[in-house]
């Protein structure tokens, strides 16, 4: 198993939900955490409260993810990595009225694709690249492990959902390739593809909850929503287990979404 006591983590998106949770986690494990987000007031605070780093970054850029490496290697040595940084977007491919117009829009199907794909790979070959650099923890030559965020949307894509869909779906794809690439430098990559997960992204108060409720129609059990939490120990059982690799995991209460 890879201690992470004494050692630093680089979460992006961590200032909220699933990175949020990440963060804590892997903060009581004993890493010092870098948190990567462009919400100042929430990354401020998460940080202070588990005794971490937030930086603003926007992951498209690599300067700014190399300027985070190194504020985190200033911590302790970097051996984990959560890209958890991503967007949504809802849009048909085609309009209702039948003009070239009203079809998805492709500056944003890129603008999708670039934080949510093109961020992740960033993330990952800049993180993995710093982590290369280390002595190795143990005999089998191990180094670090990045997990990544994917969404059962990669599979069960629902209706709107062909940009985002698209850029998790790429994600799910490069996990593979990408842990035979690391392989020669001892890193090793997995990603979880969470299902409905109860974070604020729903927002609050009785109109929400009747919201969730409804998306409870395509969980099999338990029937309800995911939490956070339960995703982030799935995130630090990955980045800890030696022998974890070049795997998407599925966390959704074997929730298979319909169309819309």
């Amino acid at each position: 198993m890879l201690d992470l006591a004494g050692t630093s983590s680089i979460i992006t998106g961590g200032a909220s939900g699933l990175g949020e949770a990440a963060a804590r986690q892997l903060a009581a494990r004993g890493a010092k955490v870098v948190i990567l987000d462009l919400n100042d007031d929430k990354g401020v605070k998460v940080a202070g409260d588990i005794g971490g780093t937030y930086l603003r970054a926007d992951v498209t850029e690599t300067e700014q993810v190399i300027a985070a490496i190194a504020a985190a290697e200033e911590l302790g040595p970097l051996r984990t990595a959560v890209a958890a940084a991503g967007i949504g977007w809802a849009a048909r491919t085609v309009g209702r009225d039948g003009t070239y117009e009203s079809a998805f829009s492709l500056d944003d199907f890129k603008k999708v694709n670039n934080v949510n794909l093109i961020g992740v790979f960033n993330t990952v070959r800049l993180t993995a690249t710093a982590m290369g650099r280390l002595d190795a923890v143990d005999a089998d030559g191990s180094k670090g492990a990045i997990v990544t965020l994917a969404s059962i949307a990669a599979f069960d894509g629902q209706i709107g959902q062909a940009a985002y869909s698209a850029s998790k779906g790429g994600i799910v794809g490069m996990t593979l390739p990408i842990a035979r690439d690391l392989a020669a430098v001892g890193v090793r990559i997995n990603c979880v593809a969470p299902g409905l997960i109860d974070t604020p992204i729903y927002g609050e108060g009785p109109a929400s909850e009747a919201f969730k409720d409804t998306l409870k129609r395509d969980v099999v059990f338990p029937k309800r929503l995911g939490t956070a939490d339960e995703l982030a120990s799935m995130i630090v059982e990955l980045l800890t287990n030696s022998y974890a690799n070049g795997e998407t995991v599925r966390l959704d209460g074997a929730a298979r979404l319909q169309p819309k």
